[in-house]
């Protein structure tokens, strides 16, 4: 891919949210329960598909991200833990902020396909 940087401060990005996704139950005092251990699986999935990506690009890796983006985004109507504000404003701002980081390296990726090199 031409433009690294641009994918890379995107894979950064969702490093961060990632992190602070996991450690929003305690920073907030989410109820033990759907919501804390969303946050906490979700917040993993997410940091470890950034991490991947920053070591190795793969679209595979954008396409999870954008899932698990979209998951978060829509967790707390399909777990039920929509009455905990704190939690679900924390699950829909950074589900958007992560599926749309996915969506805009993919985009990038379409715009400038990686270049096959040959080896001599």
């Amino acid at each position: 891919m031409e433009n690294w940087t641009n994918a890379k401060l995107c894979d950064v990005a969702n490093l961060i949210l990632g992190g602070f996704l996991f450690v929003s139950p305690w920073i907030f005092g989410f109820d033990a329960g759907h919501a804390s251990q969303n946050a906490y699986v979700a917040g993993i999935v997410i940091a470890v598909l950034a991490i991947a990506a920053l070591a190795a690009f793969a679209v595979w890796e954008e396409w999870l991200n954008l899932i698990v983006g979209l998951w978060t985004l829509i967790a707390p109507w399909v777990l039920g833990f929509e009455g905990n504000r704190t939690a679900m404003t924390v699950h829909v701002v950074v589900g958007i902020l992560v599926a749309a980081l996915a969506a805009l390296e993919l985009w990038i990726m379409s715009q400038n396909p990686p270049r096959l090199t040959a080896s001599r």
